[in-house]
C-alpha cells in the first residue's frame, strides 16, 4: 500500500508549471538505448516523462507508471507538446496490467523507491522482461549522502536505504549478464532538482544470457553499420 506522505511528496513537487527534473531525457538513457534496435521499453517511476517521451521519440513502444496522478498529466502534457504519445499508468506495480515477458527493455532512471520495498520492486519487474532483454539502471548510490551534505542541490533521497550499492543490484537481478556496472561520479544538470556533483550506480543486464562486453560490443557494431553509420574497427 502506498504511503500517503510518500504520495504527497510527489504530487506537491509535479504540480508546479515547471518540470521538476527538466524535459530532456537522461544522459546515459539516451546513451545506452542509442545502442539498441528499438522494441517495448517499461519506464518505472516515471514521474513526469522526459525520459518516456524522448525514447518515443526515438521509435520505441513505451510504457510508463507512477504513483503520482500529478506526474501523469505533467507527462502526457510533454507528448502531446512533442507530438507523442505514451500509454501512462498510475498506482503501484502489482496492481497494473502489464504482462509477463512483455517489454525488450526496462529503463530504471532514478527510480528510488523506499528501502523496505525497493528490492522487490526489482524482483516483480523482472518477470515482465522477456529472456535477452535489457535492464538499463541510474541511480544515487550510498555515497551519495556525502555530496548531498556539501551540495543539496544536487537532489536525492537523504536515507540511506533508499540509496543503492552495486551489492544490492548483484543481488536484486542474479539471472542478468552484466555488461555494465560502476559506482561513479557524475555532474548532474536535470531541471531543479538534480545539479550538482554526485555519486551514481550506473548497470545495464542482459537477462538470462551468456552475452559477454565483447558480445555486446559486436552486436552494437553490426547494428551500427546496418543503419549506416560509419564505425572504427580498431576501436572495438
Amino acid at each position: 500500500m502506498t504511503d500517503n506522505t510518500w504520495l504527497s511528496r510527489w504530487d506537491e513537487r509535479y504540480s508546479s508549471k515547471k518540470f521538476a527534473y527538466g524535459t530532456e531525457p537522461n544522459n546515459y538513457l539516451r546513451e545506452q538505448l542509442s545502442q539498441l534496435q528499438p522494441g517495448k521499453i517499461l519506464f518505472p517511476a516515471e514521474g513526469e516523462g522526459r525520459n518516456a517521451v524522448f525514447a518515443v521519440t526515438q521509435g520505441w513502444q513505451v510504457s510508463a507508471f507512477d504513483i503520482s496522478e500529478q506526474g501523469r498529466q505533467k507527462a502526457l502534457q510533454l507528448a502531446e507538446q512533442n507530438g507523442v504519445t505514451i500509454d501512462y499508468q498510475v498506482g503501484e506495480l502489482q496492481t497494473l496490467d502489464y504482462h509477463k515477458e512483455q517489454f525488450d527493455v526496462i529503463a530504471l532512471i532514478y527510480a528510488h523507491f523506499p528501502g523496505d520495498i525497493k528490492s522487490s520492486i526489482h524482483q516483480m519487474l523482472d518477470q515482465y522482461l522477456r529472456k535477452g532483454g535489457f535492464i538499463i539502471f541510474e541511480a544515487f548510490s550510498k555515497k551519495h549522502l556525502e555530496y548531498i551534505a556539501k551540495n543539496e542541490k544536487v537532489g536525492g533521497p537523504k536515507d540511506i536505504e533508499s540509496l543503492f550499492s552495486i551489492e544490492e543490484i548483484k543481488a536484486d537481478f542474479p539471472g542478468y549478464s552484466i555488461i555494465e556496472l560502476q559506482e561513479t561520479e557524475i555532474e548532474l544538470q536535470e531541471g531543479l532538482f538534480h545539479n550538482g556533483t554526485g555519486s551514481v550506480i550506473r548497470f545495464v543486464g542482459h537477462k538470462n544470457s551468456e552475452i559477454s562486453k565483447l558480445d555486446y560490443s559486436v552486436r552494437i557494431y553490426i547494428f551500427k553499420c546496418s543503419i549506416g553509420i560509419p564505425q572504427e574497427r580498431n576501436n572495438m
